[in-house]
């Protein structure tokens, strides 16, 4: 009995290990298996769910990738830059380059080309200065007013712009008053205060030397005689030369210039061509009152060297 049980059992163990190594033997449909083209191309792995075609390349992305920041070690914690700071965007303010002559202009820039508040507008006409840079005009009105400061020149001007230093007055003599754009020759002007301890109460405004400032009724340096009874509409009296050579103003005639807008009063000196004998100039005595239209004062050439706009 126990040899039938033996031998039964060796059997269904034979019969067992066969089907093993059969099944062994069988590739498993799960796995994926090896097979090189004859091509000599490079193996391919496929499953049963794919065929042997080569695996497509990934798509490109569009995307931008941020930077990657590489660590200075000769750099401490606090002098590295953040990924926050590389990808900063450009402020929305900075505008970004056109093409020259068709960008509008800026509000700065029209502010900029605009004359100074309170200043009048240079008139064109008789004596007006070619197109080009416009220079100052005094009114005799806002900032240039009767009631005006060093306080509201400073507002229209800027402080940069204004001193407040002595000046010439004359005979030797020297005063304390406002000087807009003291070291520009071309733009210098002064102020007189009548009220000098609270620098108000415009007294005289002195337009001299070199400068281009333009005052009302449109009289400027450099003007002749002829020039200025156009803008006066008539002659005018003027007396004779000093030992400056210069002759002031005396009286308009009843002329544009004795009636501007405002309130303020207009005075002019004139200075003899320095190609004028000493002989013509001497013939014309500070003493004396001559018409602009005398021949003898025409023939020395006089030209505006000194405007006052007083009250």
């Amino acid at each position: 009995m126990r040899g039938r049980w033996l031998g039964a059992t060796l059997i269904a163990g034979v019969a067992i290990a066969a089907a093993g190594s059969l099944s062994a033997q069988q590739p498993n449909p799960a796995q994926p298996s090896i097979m090189k083209e004859d091509d000599g191309d490079a193996p391919v792995i496929v499953t049963p769910q794919q065929s042997a075609k080569p695996a497509k390349p990934p798509r490109r992305s569009t995307k931008t990738t941020a930077p990657t920041i590489q660590a200075d070690p000769n750099l401490d914690a606090n002098d590295q830059l953040a990924p926050s700071q590389v990808q900063q965007q450009m402020p929305g303010a900075v505008a970004e380059p056109t093409a020259a002559g068709r960008k509008p202009a800026t509000a700065h820039a029209t502010a900029a080309a605009a004359p100074p508040t309170g200043a009048a507008t240079p008139p064109s006409g008789p004596g007006a200065k070619p197109a080009g840079r416009a220079p100052h005009a005094v009114a005799c009105s806002g900032v240039f007013g009767k009631n005006s400061s060093h306080l509201k020149l400073a507002m229209v001007f800027e402080t940069g712009n204004l001193d407040f230093a002595q000046v010439d007055a004359g005979s030797g003599n020297t005063t304390m008053a406002s000087v807009l754009f003291a070291k520009d020759p071309k733009r210098r002007l002064e102020v007189w205060w009548t009220k000098q301890e609270s620098r108000s109460d415009t007294h005289l405004i002195v337009i001299n030397g070199q400068s281009t400032w333009i005052a009302p009724a449109n009289l400027r340096l450099g003007l002749s005689l002829a020039e200025v009874e156009k803008l006066n509409h008539k002659p005018f009296k003027l007396l004779g030369f000093n030992k400056d050579n210069i002759a002031a103003g005396s009286d308009w005639n009843g002329g544009a210039m004795a009636n501007v807008s405002g309130g303020c009063k207009l005075g002019v000196s004139f200075r003899a061509d320095t190609k004028a004998t000493a002989d013509a100039i001497s013939a014309l005595p500070a003493d004396k009152e001559f018409s602009s239209d005398d021949p003898a004062m025409r023939a020395v050439s006089p030209k505006v060297s000194e405007i006052l706009v007083g009250y």
